[in-house]
C-alpha cells in the first residue's frame, strides 16, 4: 500500500507511532513517498481479524480498492484488480462514483505538494 506524505503523517498522529514503524520511505513512485509495511503473513500491519484498524483514515489506495487510478498523457483511467474476489458482485458503480474518486485523488495529491507544485517529502 503506497502512502502520500500527508497520509503517513496522519496515520502517525492517530496511531501515535513514528512513520518508520509502519511504513518504509520509497522513491520513484511519485506522488507516493512511503509504502506500508506488512506483517509476517504479508498483510498490512493495520489489518487485524480481517478488519482495518485505521479505516476512518485509510490511505487513498485503500479507498479505491479494487480499483486503481492511472494517468496516461493527461487522461485518467480506472482499472480493477482481477485478484479481488468481489469483482462482479455487489452493486454496480456508476460514472459519478468514479468522478468522486477522481476528485478525492486530485484533492489528496494537491495536499501532497507545496505551493510551487513540488512534492512534500
Amino acid at each position: 500500500v503506497l502512502l502520500l506524505t500527508p497520509e503517513a503523517e496522519q496515520v502517525s498522529k492517530v496511531t501515535l507511532q513514528p512513520i518508520s514503524q509502519f511504513a518504509e520511505k520509497i522513491e520513484g513512485k511519485e506522488p507516493y513517498r512511503y509504502e506500508m509495511r506488512k506483517n509476517e503473513d504479508g498483510k498490512c500491519v493495520f489489518l487485524e481479524n480481517n478488519c482495518c484498524t485505521i479505516y476512518s483514515i485509510r490511505p487513498l489506495i485503500c479507498r479505491f480498492y479494487p480499483f486503481e487510478l492511472n494517468s496516461y498523457g493527461g487522461k485518467y483511467c480506472f482499472r480493477f484488480s482481477e485478484e479481488c474476489p468481489g469483482i462482479g458482485k455487489g452493486r454496480i458503480m456508476g460514472e459519478e462514483s468514479f468522478r468522486k474518486m477522481l476528485r478525492l485523488a486530485r484533492t489528496k495529491h494537491k495536499k501532497a505538494t507545496d505551493s510551487n507544485g513540488k512534492m512534500i517529502y
